[in-house]
């Protein structure tokens, strides 16, 4: 069933479990990921990146809309990491109302200016908007962010941020990176902390796949209520073809689109059941 990200996540917020956002770019990432949640009787998101929405286009929203529609447990959709009101302003006319406004490679002040811009249309269609105030590192699709680029979130300029957009809920930058961990990563709880203590809306956390289970688990118990996943998914996904492609009698195209939606599903249940949110549909 297609439901608001607010529910989704003021619901999660208040019962201290996580939902968990996974980046999906054709037909056999949707259907791994709705087989998961429904076997697992979990609330989950369905997120199109921009360089999958560049990609896929309205009939990838419209097949993401449609998925959540049909499935027996709680869903949404998400448009994440979208920097180009003409997107923003695509999607909200297929009726993707859940949106990632993401100003964080600009200025503060102009961060806040698009980010509040977005949030007033946005909201003018009953929707949901993420914002992320700092800068992660990493490399996410076409998106790659230097190392000394990163930029921390700063727990007392989040209340002027939140308080200066309305955004629904703050991404925050405490450590995590997009992509894989080049290195043993190392999260700033005391500043998680912190954040929550100051802001009110739900905290998202980008990066989580390579994360260790305890910094997930901590992370939920400091606040994260929506952590976004990516990279794992689609190695799930590459290595699934690539193992299939290279036996000597590779398996049909339909099979082998089955198989690698088998190794994708597998991957969000463990995930699901690291979030806790297993049973909460």
């Amino acid at each position: 069933m297609l439901i608001s990200t607010k529910t989704l996540l003021t619901t999660a917020q208040a019962e201290n479990y996580a939902i968990g956002a996974f980046n999906v770019y054709n037909l056999e990432g949707v259907r791994a990921v709705i087989a998961a949640a429904e076997a697992e009787n979990s609330p989950a998101m369905l997120q199109i990146h921009p360089g999958s929405l560049k990609h896929g286009g309205l009939p990838l929203v419209a097949l993401c809309l449609a998925a959540a529609r049909q499935a027996k447990v709680p869903f949404s959709v998400h448009l994440d990491h979208s920097s180009a009101a003409q997107d923003i302003k695509t999607a909200l006319q297929a009726g993707l109302v859940s949106i990632m406004a993401d100003g964080s490679h600009l200025k503060y002040d102009d961060n806040v200016t698009f980010t509040r811009q977005m949030t007033t249309l946005v909201h003018q269609h009953g929707g949901f908007v993420e914002a992320e105030l700092g800068r992660l590192t990493g490399t996410e699709d076409d998106l790659t962010v230097p190392e000394h680029q990163s930029k921390l979130t700063d727990s007392d300029q989040a209340i002027e941020f939140v308080n200066q957009t309305q955004i629904d809920a703050l991404a925050v930058c405490i450590g995590n990176v997009h992509g894989r961990y080049h290195r043993p990563p190392q999260l700033d709880f005391q500043r998680l902390e912190a954040i929550r203590n100051n802001v009110a809306v739900p905290l998202v956390l980008h990066g989580a796949s390579g994360l260790p289970n305890s910094m997930i688990e901590k992370s939920i118990e400091f606040g994260v209520c929506k952590f976004n996943v990516n990279t794992e998914i689609r190695g799930a996904y590459l290595t699934s073809l690539k193992e299939n492609l290279s036996l000597p009698n590779s398996p049909d195209l339909v099979p082998l689109m089955q198989t690698a939606i088998t190794a994708m599903q597998a991957v969000v249940v463990k995930k699901l059941r690291l979030f806790k949110s297993v049973g909460k549909a």
